[in-house]
């Protein structure tokens, strides 16, 4: 009999002001040009079909020693919609973005957890997107 899998991805979590700072942004955002609701995340892992004790297994053994670091710029990102717009919605909502928070390109801001989350891609709407566990990183000396 076949072992259940599922759809993984490792989230870096921002710090709480950060995440707060963001999610207003994405809020209003999700708003106006009617994306999912999901919560600020940079995306370390993402994507990987496994089952869910293995799932566990790799999360926790590859955060061991783990350090928490400093995210920057694009590379690794943050989203703040998901939604498919024409190139014409795009730019709108990257100027909404701008005009309501126009430092938010040049963000960089400290990782210190990891999330093992659920995330089914062909889920449009997020609302099966469950966390599994997280993680707290070892702070940089």
């Amino acid at each position: 009999m076949a072992t259940q899998t599922d759809v993984y991805s490792v989230w870096g979590l921002p710090s709480e002001d950060v995440k707060q700072r963001v999610k207003n942004v994405m809020n209003t955002l999700r708003s106006e040009f009617n994306g999912p609701d999901f919560d600020p995340h940079v995306t370390v892992v993402g994507a990987i079909t496994l089952n869910p004790e293995d799932a566990v297994d790799k999360f926790k053994s590859a955060c061991k020693g783990l350090k928490a670091f400093t995210a920057h710029a694009y590379m690794p990102h943050m989203s703040l919609l998901y939604a498919d717009l024409t190139d014409e919605e795009k730019k709108k909502a990257q100027e909404r973005a701008n005009a309501l928070d126009d430092s938010l390109g040049n963000l960089s801001f400290k990782i210190n957890r990891l999330a093992l989350y659920k995330t089914d891609t062909e889920d449009k709407t997020l609302k099966s997107w469950e966390k599994v566990m997280e993680y707290d990183l070892d702070e940089e000396v």
